[in-house]
């Protein structure tokens, strides 16, 4: 995938300049970039001192053993401390850290920062008390409430390293990851809400001990929260949450642990194959996670309300709604549901209610949105919003336009992050007081950070040409390996340009004329076409671009001629109907007019639904099943696996060009 190769798609002309108010008084301006570009460890060391250290570091960066990086040697802090305790000890005890809002319309909780330390301090004693301890494994397996947010903060607290687990993951999938990190707790609740009923969790963990406990790992106890009252099965390792967390002394003096000390692991595979461990640390963590939150929402917390919409499960979850949030000291939502009940508008009502000045949310969340229409969001006010914000893949340029227009009113900066499980915190994006901001691009690396895109020898590829996605230094919040495998972390990172010492994002990219970078989704998703190699993405967004179309996924099918051709998935917005033939032919035009005839899909299917895990990410693997005639591949990790009938049934409806 050359420079030569990786076709230069759509241009992009609009450009969003900063509110002059913002530009004013933004948290960062235009010189954090040569400051940094001229000293990178002296602007870490800066962010760092944002942090409450008990122990000053020695050395800012080790990279002495590359890809093997330690940052902020001999300094010890503690996370918990600086995301709750501080903000009490300055006064702010009083201020809201979650405003909780519950499926059920009438559940909501408040929580204080003081109420916050006294959770998590109940919470840390309950773990000592079942004998975790520093260095130990916590499974956390959780709906989106606030005990979520306080178990983690109570492994960090005493030095446990939590691995939290999506609630929508079987219990093969829970199972492994408790293996593979030797979980010694597993921290869930009896269930959840979803759509208006309650949906179980226990279970899952029950069976998941169970397999663990066949491949010769006991985890010695389970705690679990009452959240739905459900009937749940009773096992002498079981304990409730609320007849020992919520009876535990609220007194805990954390401890300060080394900034290398391992504060998490997340596994980034599905419900099938190994799964994949990514660790990461504290200090360096903590420290780019709160200042890439501070500067990239140009938060300011003594008056923002910040609600970033992703589940707890996900890095974004980890770095956007606990890490990054509370080390800051904001008033943040938290939501447990989904966006579309008891109505599609219970976002916007959310919004209007509680004053949300910041939102973060994902192109996926979007283009629904866009399928529904503006008038539902137009019917709440949500003139609180200041800035908004897309992150988990890149984001059309037309949903990009949408949100500003509906959601933001037409007035706000819109942050479109590039950042990764592996990365811990945002790389790449626009700084809201600096960047105008251009529909569909994530700009330019922050100030701080080393990012290119090279060819297949690793070397920068000019304007207007695409590549790979590279960054060519360390950062803070980094992966400091694979649990337990080092090699797997050499060889997956490292290895494609081992020579000049890149670490390799796995995504393609794009620089344009100006130099911005455009994210063109994963490697492996890339077409060859007739010789071309396309990108997803850009096919996509063109499509995105036609009025009628709410969302669109891209694949390459097999083809005798082209080698591989160009098969679209299309949803429609609700406007537009049912579409058929007379629709499909009009996209198929509309692709050759925005891109060139070598884009135009040979075949579009309307289909109702996407195939999409239960964080958003459309499974294109098995489109391509569906475009090739194949039998449909392991559906488990969807979120709904009856969409993938309805597609393969409609593919004779289909209309090819």
């Amino acid at each position: 995938m050359t420079d030569e190769t990786l076709s230069n798609l759509l241009h992009e002309n609009r450009r969003f300049a900063p509110p002059p108010e913002l530009a004013a008084h933004a948290n960062v301006t235009a010189d954090a970039y040569a400051e940094a570009a001229a000293d990178p460890e002296g602007f870490w060391e800066r962010a760092a001192e944002r942090l409450t250290w008990e122990r000053r570091w020695d050395r800012v960066l080790d990279w002495d053993q590359p890809p093997f990086a330690k940052w902020f040697l001999g300094g010890t802090l503690n996370a918990a401390y600086n995301c709750v305790d501080r903000h009490v000890e300055n006064g702010l005890g009083d201020r809201v850290a979650l405003h909780w809002v519950g499926e059920p319309a009438d559940d909501t909780r408040d929580l204080t920062y003081a109420d916050l330390k006294d959770e998590v301090s109940r919470a840390a004693n309950t773990l000592l008390a079942l004998g975790v301890g520093d260095g130990d494994r916590v499974a956390i397996y959780l709906p989106m409430i606030p005990e979520a947010v306080v178990a983690m903060l109570a492994c960090a607290r005493i030095g446990a390293i939590h691995t939290v687990v999506f609630g929508g993951f079987s219990a093969e999938a829970l199972a492994s990851r408790i293996e593979d990190c030797e979980a010694k707790l597993v921290i869930t609740a009896d269930g959840g809400y979803r759509r208006g009923a309650p949906s179980s969790l226990k279970p899952a963990v029950d069976d998941a001990v169970e397999i663990a406990a066949r491949a010769g790992h006991e985890v010695p106890h389970v705690l679990v929260v009452r959240r739905t009252g459900q009937d749940v099965a009773w096992h002498e390792r079981d304990v409730w949450w609320h007849e020992t967390v919520d009876t535990a002394s609220a007194t805990h003096t954390p401890q300060a642990f080394d900034a290398e000390h391992p504060l998490f692991v997340m596994y980034t595979s599905g419900t099938t194959g190994r799964p994949k461990g990514i660790l990461h640390t504290t200090g360096g963590y903590l420290t780019q996670a709160s200042w890439t939150h501070w500067a990239v929402f140009d938060l300011k917390a003594d008056t923002d309300v910040y609600w970033c919409s992703a589940d707890i499960g996900w890095i974004t979850g980890h770095s956007y709604i606990v890490y990054g949030p509370l080390a800051n000291g904001v008033t943040q939502v938290m939501y447990e549901g989904t966006p579309d009940f008891p109505e599609r508008g219970r976002w916007w009502q959310i919004i209007a209610e509680k004053k949300v000045s910041i939102f973060y949310t994902a192109p996926t969340a979007i283009r629904s949105f866009m399928k529904q229409g503006r008038e539902i969001p137009d019917r709440s006010d949500l003139s609180s919003i200041r800035l908004l914000g897309s992150v988990g893949e890149p984001i059309n340029p037309e949903a990009y336009v949408w949100y500003r227009d509906v959601i933001g009113g037409g007035k706000v900066p819109v942050v479109d992050t590039w950042w990764q499980t592996e990365t811990g915190a945002i790389l790449i994006s626009p700084l809201p007081g600096v960047t105008s901001g251009k529909p569909g691009s994530a700009m330019t690396a922050l100030p701080g950070i080393g990012a290119d895109v090279v060819d297949d020898a690793g070397t920068p590829v000019p304007n207007g040409s695409g590549g790979y996605l590279v960054l060519t230094r360390p950062w803070p919040s980094m992966l400091r390996t694979i649990w337990g495998d080092d090699e797997r972390y050499v060889d997956t990172y490292w290895s494609r340009f081992k020579e000049q010492g890149y670490y390799f994002a796995g995504d393609g990219a794009k620089k344009d004329e100006d130099g911005d970078i455009w994210l063109l989704g994963r490697v492996d998703d890339v077409m060859n076409v007739s010789g071309h190699r396309l990108s997803t993405t850009e096919i996509e967004s063109a499509l995105v671009s036609h009025p009628k179309v709410a969302e669109a996924a891209v694949v390459g099918a097999s083809d005798e001629t082209t080698g591989q051709a160009v098969v679209a998935y299309v949803i429609l917005r609700e406007e537009a109907g049912d579409g058929g033939p007379e629709v499909v032919q009009e996209l198929s035009a509309h692709v050759r007019t925005q891109i060139g005839p070598i884009a135009k899909p040979r075949q579009i299917m309307i289909v109702p639904e996407l195939p999409k895990t239960r964080s958003g990410k459309i499974m294109r693997r098995l489109l391509r099943d569906v475009a090739e005639q194949r039998a449909v591949g392991d559906v488990t990790t969807l979120a709904d696996s009856a969409i993938m009938e309805l597609i393969a049934a409609g593919k004779a409806q289909s209309t090819e060009d």
